[in-house]
């Protein structure tokens, strides 16, 4: 299998990408193709001391940054990290490709070189959430490929998450919960409403509604909504975490009987901060698109870039592709085309 890696890419690129590949390659024996500046490439693996032949570098010298209009640059940049890597995975150079850079070129990027499925009107960003309860994790989708979704839409991404959860998760006959405002049917605006009927008409196993604070809880394993709250969900998701474990930090030093209590207890809440950890979990599928590709945190770390590798590379092997290629074709009957 071959990694194309997008080195460029990122708030930390290319020291902390290269890191991790670096750190990837010592588990698998797989090629990871790195794309981006040869000269700054280079010198992070010498930094790293690597001298492996897993990786190698595919030149690009063009960057597309967090600041730049995502069709503007896939257009205009031409020689930029993302857009040779996503050209050499569509042209058979590479099985899957992993970037931490702009989201929203990476997902016109996708669309526009890749090209959609056959069936799928929006491509979704499809991002691990974790069980507060101590279970396994969601899969949310999406989470902000979109600001706004049609009811065919969220069709679209309860079949195509339930595909990736059962083939990459191991997870048979996935459940699947529409995000809303009420548990009940007649609840939510005309588009959740539709989207109700056409889940519920589909083979998926379709739980119906779930409310905001029903969805820390696990009750469904595959999470739908619109772009716009599935971000508004991860980012409010990870802020209170965020805000909850500096509170029970200050609470620990505060004096020295809490203290010796959280020496008792720091193991347990170590474990409980990894569920909260996004470069536990690596990166974010991008689904409805020709081709593997997988969308890393701005800010990731090696570990991050590790994860991502590593727990995207079923995504390719599984040819999780292919199946929502025909899965689409067996929904066809639930969609009406525009």
């Amino acid at each position: 299998m071959r990694i194309i890696l997008d080195g460029m890419g990122g708030d930390n690129a290319p020291e902390e990408i290269v890191k991790g590949a670096v750190e990837a390659a010592k588990e698998i024996e797989d090629e990871i193709i790195i794309v981006g500046k040869p000269d700054a490439i280079e010198k992070q693996l010498k930094k790293c001391k690597y001298k492996g032949e897993q990786i190698s570098i595919a030149p690009a010298n063009e960057v597309i940054t967090m600041e730049d209009s995502p069709v503007k640059a896939i257009r205009h940049k031409k020689d930029s990290s993302l857009v040779v890597g996503l050209n050499m995975l569509r042209d058979g150079e590479g099985d899957m490709f992993v970037s931490a850079g702009n989201t929203g070129a990476l997902i016109v990027g996708s669309r526009l070189l890749l090209g959609r499925i056959r069936g799928v009107d929006r491509p979704a960003l499809a991002s691990i959430y974790p069980d507060m309860t101590g279970g396994d994790p969601c899969m949310l989708v999406d989470a902000g490929a979109s600001s706004e979704s049609k009811a065919r839409n969220m069709l679209e991404y309860g079949l195509m998450g339930s595909v990736y959860v059962e083939k990459v998760w191991g997870r048979s006959n996935p459940r699947v919960g529409l995000v809303n405002l009420g548990a009940e049917e007649s609840k939510g605006t005309s588009v959740t409403k539709d989207a109700y009927q056409m889940l519920s008409a589909s083979k998926l196993n379709f739980i119906g509604n779930v409310e905001g604070r029903d969805v820390p809880k696990g009750v469904c394993d595959v999470i739908v909504c619109d772009g716009f709250t599935g971000n508004v969900i991860l980012k409010l998701t990870e802020g209170v975490s965020l805000s909850i474990f500096k509170l029970i930090k200050d609470t620990l030093k505060s004096n020295v009987k809490a203290m010796v209590g959280g020496a008792l207890i720091k193991s347990k809440l170590s474990g409980l901060k990894d569920e909260f950890d996004y470069e536990e979990y690596g990166g974010a599928p991008v689904l409805g698109v020709s081709g593997p590709v997988i969308k890393m945190h701005g800010s990731s770390t090696a570990r991050a870039v590790k994860s991502a590798i590593l727990r995207g590379m079923p995504y390719a092997e599984e040819n999780v592709v292919d199946i929502i290629k025909q899965e689409m074709l067996d929904v066809a009957e639930y969609i009406e085309e525009d």
